[in-house]
Protein backbone atom coordinates (compact mmCIF):
# COMPACT_ATOMS: atom_id res chain seq x y z
CA UNK A 1 0.00 0.00 0.00
CA UNK A 2 1.51 3.24 -0.82
CA UNK A 3 1.99 6.14 2.03
CA UNK A 4 -0.95 8.42 0.76
CA UNK A 5 -3.37 5.53 0.53
CA UNK A 6 -2.65 4.40 3.80
CA UNK A 7 -2.27 7.93 5.41
CA UNK A 8 -5.80 8.45 3.92
CA UNK A 9 -7.13 5.43 4.85
CA UNK A 10 -6.67 5.88 8.12
CA UNK A 11 -7.75 9.48 8.00
CA UNK A 12 -10.70 8.01 6.90
CA UNK A 13 -10.40 10.93 4.01
CA UNK A 14 -13.34 10.26 1.72
CA UNK A 15 -13.85 14.00 1.13
CA UNK A 16 -10.30 13.88 -0.14
CA UNK A 17 -9.79 17.09 2.41
CA UNK A 18 -5.52 16.50 1.45
CA UNK A 19 -5.96 17.06 -2.11
CA UNK A 20 -8.31 19.95 -2.18
CA UNK A 21 -6.84 21.68 0.55
CA UNK A 22 -3.36 21.55 -1.90
CA UNK A 23 -5.31 22.39 -4.82
CA UNK A 24 -6.67 25.72 -3.15
CA UNK A 25 -2.55 26.72 -1.57
CA UNK A 26 -0.93 25.48 -5.19
CA UNK A 27 -3.78 26.97 -7.39
CA UNK A 28 -3.18 30.59 -5.45
CA UNK A 29 0.47 30.46 -4.77
CA UNK A 30 0.20 30.39 -1.16
CA UNK A 31 3.87 30.38 0.15
CA UNK A 32 3.28 26.98 2.97
CA UNK A 33 5.08 24.68 4.61
CA UNK A 34 4.37 21.22 6.43
CA UNK A 35 5.34 21.68 10.04
CA UNK A 36 4.82 19.34 12.88
CA UNK A 37 4.69 15.74 13.45
CA UNK A 38 4.65 15.27 9.53
CA UNK A 39 7.73 17.54 9.17
CA UNK A 40 9.54 15.49 11.57
CA UNK A 41 8.06 12.02 9.85
CA UNK A 42 9.88 13.75 6.54
CA UNK A 43 13.51 14.08 8.28
CA UNK A 44 13.85 10.88 10.59
CA UNK A 45 11.63 7.26 10.72
CA UNK A 46 7.74 8.14 10.31
CA UNK A 47 4.89 7.37 13.00
CA UNK A 48 1.34 7.78 12.07
CA UNK A 49 -0.94 10.77 12.80
CA UNK A 50 -4.05 11.99 12.19
CA UNK A 51 -3.19 16.02 12.09
CA UNK A 52 -1.10 17.82 9.31
CA UNK A 53 0.85 21.14 10.52
CA UNK A 54 0.99 23.76 7.86
CA UNK A 55 2.47 27.30 8.25
CA UNK A 56 2.44 30.41 5.43
CA UNK A 57 4.09 32.59 4.39
CA UNK A 58 3.48 36.28 6.15
CA UNK A 59 2.42 37.66 3.44
CA UNK A 60 -0.47 35.37 2.74
CA UNK A 61 -1.76 34.65 5.84
CA UNK A 62 -4.66 37.27 5.68
CA UNK A 63 -5.49 35.39 2.25
CA UNK A 64 -5.47 31.96 3.38
CA UNK A 65 -9.10 32.22 5.17
CA UNK A 66 -10.32 33.72 2.62
CA UNK A 67 -9.36 31.22 0.60
CA UNK A 68 -10.97 28.20 2.69
CA UNK A 69 -14.10 29.12 2.02
CA UNK A 70 -14.69 25.76 0.85
CA UNK A 71 -13.85 24.08 3.99
CA UNK A 72 -15.28 24.27 7.77
CA UNK A 73 -12.55 26.31 9.42
CA UNK A 74 -12.61 27.13 13.16
CA UNK A 75 -9.74 29.86 14.33
CA UNK A 76 -7.60 29.27 17.43
CA UNK A 77 -5.57 31.54 19.24
CA UNK A 78 -2.70 30.04 17.50
CA UNK A 79 -4.26 28.07 14.51
CA UNK A 80 -6.75 28.03 11.80
CA UNK A 81 -8.03 24.34 11.86
CA UNK A 82 -9.55 23.27 8.75
CA UNK A 83 -11.81 20.01 8.41
CA UNK A 84 -14.50 18.54 6.26
CA UNK A 85 -17.56 16.64 7.11
CA UNK A 86 -16.20 13.50 4.95
CA UNK A 87 -12.26 13.05 6.54
CA UNK A 88 -11.18 12.33 10.04
CA UNK A 89 -7.97 14.35 8.88
CA UNK A 90 -7.34 16.88 10.56
CA UNK A 91 -5.22 20.10 9.15
CA UNK A 92 -3.93 22.80 11.48
CA UNK A 93 -2.60 26.04 9.70
CA UNK A 94 -0.18 28.04 12.08
CA UNK A 95 -0.83 31.44 12.90
CA UNK A 96 1.50 32.09 15.50
CA UNK A 97 4.04 34.70 13.53
CA UNK A 98 7.04 32.63 14.67
CA UNK A 99 6.42 30.25 11.68
CA UNK A 100 5.75 32.48 8.93
CA UNK A 101 9.32 32.91 8.15
CA UNK A 102 9.49 28.66 7.59
CA UNK A 103 8.29 28.99 4.00
CA UNK A 104 11.35 30.71 2.80
CA UNK A 105 13.33 28.18 4.12
CA UNK A 106 11.52 25.33 2.99
CA UNK A 107 12.82 22.34 0.55
CA UNK A 108 10.92 19.74 -1.02
CA UNK A 109 10.80 16.69 0.28
CA UNK A 110 8.90 13.09 0.45
CA UNK A 111 5.80 13.06 3.49
CA UNK A 112 2.12 10.96 2.89
CA UNK A 113 3.94 9.93 -0.62
CA UNK A 114 3.70 13.67 -1.81
CA UNK A 115 6.36 15.52 -2.65
CA UNK A 116 5.45 19.26 0.08
CA UNK A 117 7.42 21.95 0.77
CA UNK A 118 8.65 20.71 4.58
CA UNK A 119 10.08 23.50 7.00
CA UNK A 120 14.00 23.15 7.47
CA UNK A 121 14.76 20.77 10.30
CA UNK A 122 16.10 23.85 12.47
CA UNK A 123 12.84 25.03 12.09
CA UNK A 124 10.55 21.80 12.85
CA UNK A 125 12.91 21.55 15.99
CA UNK A 126 12.32 25.00 17.07
CA UNK A 127 8.59 24.44 16.74
CA UNK A 128 8.53 21.12 18.13
CA UNK A 129 10.47 22.88 21.45
CA UNK A 130 8.20 26.10 21.25
CA UNK A 131 5.00 23.75 21.53
CA UNK A 132 6.52 21.37 24.30
CA UNK A 133 7.11 24.32 26.25
CA UNK A 134 3.51 25.61 25.71
CA UNK A 135 1.67 24.93 28.88
CA UNK A 136 -1.92 25.56 27.34
CA UNK A 137 -1.29 22.56 25.30
CA UNK A 138 -2.29 19.43 26.54
CA UNK A 139 0.06 17.33 28.43
CA UNK A 140 -0.37 14.31 26.44
CA UNK A 141 0.51 17.06 23.03
CA UNK A 142 3.28 18.19 24.84
CA UNK A 143 4.69 14.43 25.86
CA UNK A 144 4.44 13.85 22.15
CA UNK A 145 6.61 17.25 21.05
CA UNK A 146 8.83 15.85 23.47
CA UNK A 147 9.45 12.53 21.66
CA UNK A 148 9.57 14.17 18.10
CA UNK A 149 12.26 16.20 19.83
CA UNK A 150 14.31 13.11 20.85
CA UNK A 151 13.67 11.67 17.42
CA UNK A 152 15.42 14.83 15.96
CA UNK A 153 18.14 14.82 17.96
CA UNK A 154 18.92 10.97 17.56
CA UNK A 155 18.77 11.48 14.21
CA UNK A 156 20.77 15.10 14.19
CA UNK A 157 22.80 14.97 17.52
CA UNK A 158 24.64 18.29 16.25
CA UNK A 159 21.33 20.15 17.01
CA UNK A 160 21.13 19.82 20.67
CA UNK A 161 22.81 22.94 21.01
CA UNK A 162 19.19 24.04 20.12
CA UNK A 163 17.35 22.86 22.55
CA UNK A 164 17.04 24.57 25.86
CA UNK A 165 18.29 22.63 28.79
CA UNK A 166 15.07 22.28 30.44
CA UNK A 167 13.70 20.46 27.92
CA UNK A 168 16.44 18.02 27.40
CA UNK A 169 15.95 17.44 30.57
CA UNK A 170 12.44 16.41 30.38
CA UNK A 171 13.19 13.75 27.59
CA UNK A 172 14.50 10.04 28.32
Amino acid sequence: MLALDFWKTVTMDRGNLLERLLAVLEENAVGYCVVGGQAVNAYVEPLVSLDLDLAVAAEDLARVEELLAAFRVRRFAHTLNVSLEDSDLAVQFQTDPRYSSFPSRSSRRRVLGLELPVASLEDVLDGKVWAAGDLERRPSKRQKDLADIARILEHSPELQKRVPDEIRRRLI
